[in-house]
């Protein structure tokens, strides 16, 4: 018995269209991406077994909307607040306090007193530029 069978079109996918597009987002993610080039003249500095690598000049303490304290990225307790800040510090570094502008006020005093205390002499409240409401 030879039964007839009815042939059943085939399921292909074409991709062609798949990397047309696949192209088109790489090359606006490439033409939209934020290149960093470090401004100024291109030099050679000269080596030494004895160099040290500098340490950053900025101490950054960010306390977010909830009151949560923040020493460089680290999540910190008020109390650890005056022993990093002490073990840190040097003459030339700054201290600079990023706050929510509807964080406890107290909180705000507090770190900056930790921060004098542990003899921050370059202490900077940031804010944004714009009008005052």
């Amino acid at each position: 018995m030879d039964f007839d069978r009815t042939k059943r079109p085939g399921c292909q996918l074409n991709i062609a269209p798949l990397i047309d597009i696949v192209f088109l987002l790489l090359i606006f993610f490439m033409l939209t991406a934020n290149f960093i080039i470090n401004p100024g003249l291109s030099i050679s500095l000269p080596k030494a077994q004895s160099a040290v690598p500098q340490e950053q000049q900025e101490l950054t303490i960010y306390i977010n909307q909830y009151n949560e304290l923040y020493f460089n990225d680290t999540k910190i307790d008020i109390s650890e607040l005056f022993g990093l800040l002490k073990n840190s510090l040097s003459p030339h570094k700054k201290v600079i306090l990023n706050a929510d502008e509807h964080i406890d006020f107290g909180l705000a005093v507090q770190v900056i007193d930790t921060a004098k205390r542990a003899g921050s002499n370059n202490f900077i409240i940031a804010a944004q530029k714009g009008a005052v409401q």
